[in-house]
């Protein structure tokens, strides 16, 4: 696509700058970079879910030709446990008290036990299955129901972020004066990510520093824990990360072979290479744990929400009280003055739960927005409109304003679309031949999180007029940086072809980890910040110049356009950024911008929202479902990129439908391990399963978040996707359903 000058660079669908690299192979991941005298290392995972090692005999394998083998025993020590997440959001797994390979205990099947090095990937791997242990085997917890009675009430969840127990208003009194009541329990099959690429990790030390390279969500988060770790200055840590292939939550924290390859290779004296299998992304990444969540949703004679108890009960680790935040957006919006809302927890013989794909909300709004549509049935209500009654028109947790809104209208132009009528509803029951026809709506909503640390970028224009602008950012598929390119030439009036972008390296201005849809708002944010700095020196550089044409003339009067400052209301009166440059000798201008996140108690709710409708069709002898069409509207703030935004909601509502209909990862209660850790038997939809898909955005100006005024928009495409196609399923067949996913058993 070709960009001109006559309209802004942001908001236009241009194609990836990465695109080419990919598609021809040029990309280089991870698992790819060479690196002289390489050595490979493989992962030894423990055997049983919970217990003790007795001993590990790695003769058989140093015999097949291993180089070494590392357990507990020869292993150094890490120098420390971080604390809490460095860099912001993303650092080591949350709360963990522990790291592998330091002692004895094994607190989940599949925790490192051994790392074995050989010359070549292939020796490492057959080295490394002739590993054997002997256990003192405990038996262990990995299903919610065995666990039901030791469950327990932290303090506090998502590593001491948010309390476990949180309320306004008196919702006991509310549920005695409720004229309806709906009470349910959803339950929740775990879940694991699954990115095509798996997670890996490589590191070369020269001296006192070391080479980082990373599949991650976060290299400054990685530069930090690895530094921790280790014991050294993150200043002698670099982490490198040009293309990593898709995270999902799985590379945002920092897990266990991560530090364990420049460890390995610290000690071996040559550079090392750790590549997680399939079956090891089920135990070395986090998951989302297994939970249940009751519902109780009340409301007046009009069908006014009067209260709403909203308790989890979910599965963690033996060293953390994790539990994914599902109490937030439920929780806030609709305008509900009274509110119980509590996080309850049993420790399993799992590892550390983590963000999964539209964390907590996900599964909240997925249990809320079936809830809703309980109550319209019982009311007599169209859904739709309940929804519209009850929207909060400011932050109910808070009193304070929506920074923007924008949800009425999300939810008008998706019913539009989709031809469910304001007036009519979405109809009678309908069928097509055998098939019976159903149709869903439920609201999406994401929180608007931000970076707890100052985002930093750094902006060069050279003397030939190109820019160059570098940040310690990564793209994990989102096309960051040609929403970088496009937000920079805005900044500066560069030509998008005249911009290159440089990113996935800490010796780049850091930026923080990418999770929680605050990738996009972040880093636009720096960028810009960086790039009308810039912008301010050149215009200082030209009304000082008697030289320039812009002499004497005051800066609100300049703009930047086409690569030359020229008179806002007189575009002949200007000059080139080449002859600017030029006449002052000067064979480039740089700049880092710095932006300050705003602070936490700002007086704004701060949430992006959206609406989501789907039509399915259920053959009522076989129990199959087709989800037939999807529509989504959503009010993410300012768009940066139409075609990139589009593909990101594309996936999270096909991320939806899979959430529904087919993602479940099943315990072994036996062992503790997955029964399912491959994706011959973990289900995710294919081309055959997705849907018709009908994606619009509604643009709503929001000065509070950021300069640009963007929300973010990652994990909102996921929110209310499956709750839509569960509550079309009961349109459809009248049969309400509360274990996810909804399964062929469910509905025989």
């Amino acid at each position: 696509m070709t960009a001109t000058t006559a309209r802004p660079l942001i908001g236009q669908g241009f194609d990836r700058v990465d695109g080419r690299a990919k598609v021809t192979g040029a990309a280089q991941y991870t698992a790819e970079v060479p690196l002289p005298g390489l050595a490979h290392a493989v992962i030894v995972g423990a055997r049983i879910g919970s217990g003790t090692v007795l001993s590990i005999d790695s003769g058989p394998a140093l015999a097949a030709g291993a180089v070494a083998v590392y357990t507990h025993e020869n292993l150094p020590k890490v120098a420390a446990i971080p604390s809490q997440w460095p860099s912001g959001f993303g650092g080591p797994a949350p709360g963990q008290t522990f790291f592998p390979l330091q002692d004895t205990t094994i607190h989940y099947y599949g925790q490192p036990i051994a790392v074995v090095v050989a010359d070549t990937f292939e020796c490492a791997q057959h080295a490394a299955e002739l590993v054997t242990a002997d256990y003192d085997a405990q038996q262990p917890l990995i299903r919610l129901e065995d666990g039901r009675d030791a469950q327990y009430q932290p303090k506090t969840v998502f590593c001491g972020l948010v309390p476990a127990v949180q309320s306004r208003g008196d919702f006991e009194a509310a549920a005695r004066t409720a004229v309806h009541t709906v009470d349910a329990t959803y339950h929740f099959a775990a879940n694991h990510h699954n990115p095509i690429e798996c997670s890996a990790t490589a590191a070369s030390w020269d001296g006192d520093t070391v080479t980082v390279y990373d599949a991650t969500q976060g290299v400054s988060a990685t530069q930090a824990t690895v530094a921790a770790y280790l014991g050294i200055s993150p200043a002698n840590v670099r982490v490198v990360a040009h293309y990593v292939g898709g995270g999902f939550g799985a590379k945002a924290l920092i897990w266990p072979h991560v530090t364990l390859a420049p460890m390995v290779a610290r000690e071996l004296g040559r550079p090392v290479k750790v590549v997680l299998t399939r079956e090891q992304m089920f135990y070395g990444t986090g998951l989302r744990e297994e939970q249940e969540q009751r519902v109780t949703l009340t409301c007046d004679g009009e069908g006014t929400f009067t209260g709403l108890r909203h308790h989890k009960l979910s599965v963690t680790s033996p060293f953390d009280d994790w539990a994914e935040v599902s109490l937030g957006v439920a929780g806030q919006a609709y305008a509900i003055p009274s509110w119980d809302g509590q996080y309850r927890l049993i420790r399993g013989s799992l590892m550390s739960p983590t963000f999964t794909r539209g964390p907590g909300e996900a599964s909240g709004m997925l249990a809320m927005e079936c809830a809703v549509d309980e109550l319209a049935a019982d009311i007599g209500m169209d859904p739709m409109a309940l929804r519209l009654h009850n929207h909060a028109t400011i932050d109910p947790a808070s009193g304070h304003p929506w920074s923007s809104d924008g949800y009425a209208e999300c939810v008008r132009t998706a019913a539009e679309r989709f031809g469910w009528s304001s007036e009519t509803g979405r109809g009678a029951l309908r069928a097509d031949g055998h098939w019976l026809l159903g149709w869903g709506m439920a609201t999406a909503g994401y929180p608007v999180y931000e970076p707890g640390q100052p985002q930093r970028a750094h902006a060069r224009l050279l003397a030939d007029g190109a820019l160059i602008v570098q940040a310690g950012t990564q793209d994990f598929g989102t096309g960051v940086a040609t929403a970088m390119a496009q937000v920079a030439g805005d900044a500066l009036g560069v030509e998008f072809d005249r911009i290159r972008i440089d990113i996935g390296d800490t010796d780049y201005p850091n930026i923080a980890a990418a999770v929680g849809s605050m990738g996009a708002g972040m880093i636009s944010a720096a960028v810009h910040t960086a790039c009308t700095d810039l912008r301010g020196q050149l215009i200082a550089l030209a009304v000082g110049d008697p030289q320039s044409p812009l002499h004497g003339r005051i800066p609100p009067e300049i703009e930047a356009r086409g690569g030359r400052l020229r008179v806002r209301f007189n575009p002949a009166v200007g000059e080139t950024y080449s002859a600017l440059l030029a006449r002052h000798h000067l064979t480039d201008l740089e700049t880092i911008g710095t932006w300050h996140p705003p602070t936490g108690d700002l007086p704004f709710g701060r949430i992006s929202f959206g609406a989501q409708f789907a039509e399915v069709a259920v053959d009522p002898e076989l129990g199959l479902v087709r989800v037939r069409r999807m529509v989504g509207a959503f009010a993410p703030g300012r768009v940066l990129n139409a075609k990139l935004a589009r593909s990101q909601v594309l996936g999270g509502m096909n991320w939806g439908l899979s959430q529904a209909l087919l993602e479940a990862t099943l315990p072994d209660a036996r062992t503790g391990a997955w029964a399912n850790p491959s994706l011959l038997e973990y289900l995710l939809p294919v081309n055959a399963d997705a849907p018709e898909v009908d994606i619009s955005f509604v643009e709503v100006n929001d000065a509070i978040v950021n300069p640009l005024g963007v929300k973010g928009l990652g994990e909102l495409g996921m929110i209310g996707a499956a709750a839509a196609i569960v509550n079309a399923i009961a349109h459809a067949t009248g049969k309400r359903i509360r274990e996810f996913p909804v399964r062929i058993e469910h509905l025989l």
